[in-house]
């Protein structure tokens, strides 16, 4: 893929190029929400992707996706978000970015929502509709950040609804705890406590508690899971 990535944090920009490069990626870097517009908007049809961080020095990451919409450019565009920053997930999401993915993350994340982006049809239109998670009968509603089993409605708390789209993002695997703990809690202050787990219990008490069949599941010494029953053996 031909890929413009948008950060002003010029070490981590290195980090993310030398790696989409060592994966086969063409990758132009620019460190300014301006300058990414200019450069976009010279070339509408030169890349096949964009990594566009939040926070950008000229127009912000929010406002490039939103301007970048407006004069017609339908490239495929992925945010990097904080982790905690709900608003700005939902107010990117509104503005036309296809997918974001939170900081830090595993680098194979975000080739594998970079291969998902290629696999959309040309011309997909996110502001179209509500972008979704779908794992059975739960609906994890991203753009307006809503969690439904069945056709109930579940209230999360920001931190429960982080934890578990992570868990839909990789439905039917196995994530270790460790990722989880990487994932959720990055800071490390509450590491080594049984946080996790107590989450883990909110969710089932919310998700699954009432429902006919459990979704949460315990695969012990290892992680948890979120599993469709069809994809039980």
């Amino acid at each position: 893929m031909r890929i413009l990535l948008v950060d002003d944090e010029v070490r981590l920009a290195r980090s993310y190029t030398r790696n989409l490069e060592d994966d086969g990626h063409t990758v132009t870097t620019v460190h300014d929400g301006d300058v990414a517009y200019e450069t976009v908007s010279a070339a509408p049809d030169a890349y096949d992707a964009l990594i566009v961080d939040v926070l950008l020095p000229g127009r912000n990451g929010i406002a490039l996706c939103r301007d970048l919409r407006r004069a017609g450019v339908r490239t495929p565009i992925l945010l990097l978000t904080a982790l905690d920053a709900t608003q700005d997930k939902v107010a990117g999401l509104d503005a036309g970015a296809d997918d974001y993915i939170t900081k830090p993350f595993p680098f194979e994340e975000l080739l594998a929502r970079l291969r998902a982006l290629a696999r959309r049809p040309h011309g997909y239109n996110p502001a179209g509709g509500n972008p979704e998670l779908v794992v059975d009968d739960l609906v994890i509603d991203l753009l307006r950040h809503e969690v439904y089993r069945g056709k109930e409605p579940v209230t999360l708390t920001a931190r429960e609804f982080a934890l578990l789209e992570l868990l839909a993002r990789n439905a039917n695997r196995v994530l270790s705890r460790e990722v989880l703990m990487t994932r959720i809690w990055p800071d490390g202050t509450e590491a080594g406590s049984n946080v996790l787990d107590t989450y883990i219990h909110y969710l089932r008490d919310k998700i699954d508690r009432s429902a006919s069949h459990k979704l949460i599941h315990t695969v012990r010494g290892v992680g948890y899971s979120l599993r469709s029953p069809r994809e039980r053996r």
